[in-house]
């Protein structure tokens, strides 16, 4: 066993070294009664508590797609910007950056949030769909003037080849955009750049639980009853 141990880089981590086992989630619990029938209902009100219980930007959150044919996945840390009564909104580059091309070919996508802090996750899945260019520029107005001129100059997920001057040539395209809007203040969103909504299908409330026993509820949408189903699931 010891050399099989030592042939790994990583084996069994956990914040106590000497026993390997990972911690215990005793904090609370969750049951059926406590839910909102809406799933936007609840990821507001355990997003509201994140906040108030100093969980570090409980807005991060890992945006997961596919690529299709190949079934390819990739994912990605962003921050979600926004919730309305339709889904949940991320802003990104929509022309050269990876998850582009993913929803190009396949409109749908994961999100999954951690709050270490109080011991919960959220899992959503769901159709994706671009905000108009109204509500982009409303978004993007809020932006720190560095962003917004980073939007416009940063081509994501494109190669900088180091022999043509790697990060220097990001930085020649920001101080062309900055020449190019000098003195203006509002500062048009790109046209590749703006909103994506998660419309969700699933979501899934995660409170961690004593033993590896938690407790999961999942919100599916009935189509046929207009209305979501909840299911306590197995942990």
């Amino acid at each position: 066993m010891a050399a099989q141990k030592d042939s790994k880089l990583i084996f069994a981590p956990a914040s106590n070294p000497t026993t390997h086992q990972a911690d215990q989630y005793l904090q609370t619990s969750l049951s059926l009664p406590e839910l909102a029938p809406s799933p936007f209902t609840q990821f507001h009100t355990w997003f509201t508590h994140a906040q108030t219980h100093h969980v570090h930007q409980p807005e991060t959150t890992c945006f997961a797609t596919a690529s299709l044919p190949s079934g390819a996945v990739s994912a990605r840390y962003v921050y979600l910007k926004e919730l309305d009564a339709r889904g949940f909104i991320i802003y990104s580059n929509w022309a050269s950056s990876r998850k582009a091309r993913d929803v190009a070919s396949n409109p749908r996508a994961s999100l999954a949030f951690w709050w270490r802090e109080v011991e919960r996750q959220v899992r959503v899945e769901g159709i994706v769909e671009r905000l108009g260019e109204g509500e982009s520029q409303a978004y993007f107005d809020l932006r720190a003037r560095g962003s917004r001129i980073g939007a416009w100059a940063s081509e994501q997920s494109c190669v900088l080849r180091e022999e043509e001057g790697g990060r220097e040539v990001l930085e020649r395209r920001v101080r062309d955009v900055e020449g190019r809007f000098e003195g203006v203040e509002d500062i048009p969103v790109p046209g590749f750049w703006g909103g994506l909504r998660v419309v969700p299908e699933m979501v899934e409330f995660w409170q961690g639980r004593e033993s590896r026993l938690h407790d999961r509820f999942r919100y599916l949408w009935d189509e046929g009853k207009g209305e979501w189903r909840i299911d306590r699931l197995s942990p």
